[in-house]
């Protein structure tokens, strides 16, 4: 019985993306899309499946998995090898364009219509920027957020893509084909400026994420999406003894503690449901659980200069 309620959640997700396949397959007659949700759908399942099965550290293995299966994926046989821009602005320009190519189809079911179910597991559990940051060797943040507003770095580069998307489709007359050599040199021009930009602010902060929490602007999409997910951690307020083992593991600077203790889900849109939280309490107060209710009540852990990390 307990492997069973172990693995409702990687049904769950597993079943969700076959249905997309499903759907888009019928919609288009393409049996493309059953193969390309089906086997990101399998691969999540098959990532979040090890990760409820397996003890204590080693669970990690099944999100790393999943990360590398779908990113790789996503990244080297979509994007590289399809010539597909994948980038946020290859989905604005298609979008204008009028295709219904794979980055438009990428970002409903993962930036739009997925976290209305899962949340922000993209960012954990699919994205190829993550799959390479999380090898990075600063795996916990001890510091907190910064305390000033660098969050809203990621909504000034939101706007200067779509800004520039416009602006080469108004001004230049710029006409993408959805797929060829200038989607290919969008996707390795963006990629080379996300992976070196991400390296950089993970050594001068000291945080792998800290490109998801200031300059990624997907997370502007994720955001308000996730706000109505289904599925957020739970925290059982009679077994939680505030020890802070979970503030201390969660990657994105989550005060968890503090849900808990008000008996709410972590309604935070910063979580990325990567349920690294779950498996470092050690009276298992937390799980995963599907529900109604709206999040955007954010409690982060910020640092205030001198004075280390405050709640």
């Amino acid at each position: 019985m307990k492997t069973v309620k172990a693995l409702i959640v990687p049904g769950t997700i597993f079943l969700s993306f076959w249905i997309f396949a499903v759907l888009f397959w019928q919609i288009t007659g393409s049996l493309f899309f059953i193969f390309n949700f089906g086997y990101i759908g399998t691969a999540i399942g098959i990532g979040l499946s090890l990760y409820s099965l397996l003890p204590g550290k080693k669970k990690q293995i099944g999100r790393r998995i999943a990360q590398l299966l779908v990113g790789l994926y996503l990244l080297g046989y979509l994007g590289l090898m399809m010539k597909e821009n994948m980038q946020i602005e290859g989905f604005f320009l298609l979008l204008l364009s009028g295709y219904f190519a794979a980055s438009v189809i990428h970002y409903i079911v993962a930036k739009i219509l997925g976290p209305l179910i899962y949340g922000r597991g993209y960012c954990s559990w699919a994205c190829w920027t993550s799959m390479f940051l999380d090898f990075l060797p600063f795996k916990e943040n001890r510091n907190g957020r910064t305390a000033t507003g660098w969050g809203l770095f990621r909504y000034i580069h939101f706007a200067l893509s779509l800004l520039l998307v416009l602006s080469l489709w108004f001004l230049f007359d710029y006409r993408p084909e959805p797929r060829g050599d200038s989607a290919l040199v969008w996707l390795i021009v963006g990629n080379t400026l996300y992976f070196s930009t991400s390296i950089i602010l993970a050594f001068v902060l000291k945080d792998n994420r800290a490109f998801c929490k200031y300059i990624c602007p997907v997370t502007v999409i994720l955001k308000l999406t996730t706000r109505f997910s289904l599925l957020k951690i739970e925290g059982d307020k009679e077994k939680c003894t505030g020890c802070g083992l979970c503030n201390k593991s969660c990657p994105m600077d989550i005060d968890i503690v503090k849900y808990v203790r008000r008996g709410e889900r972590v309604l935070s849109t910063e979580c990325i449901s990567c349920f690294t939280c779950t498996a470092a309490c050690p009276k298992g107060a937390l799980k995963d659980t599907f529900g109604l209710d709206i999040g955007g009540k954010e409690y982060l852990q910020r640092k205030i200069e001198n004075e280390g990390v405050v709640r």
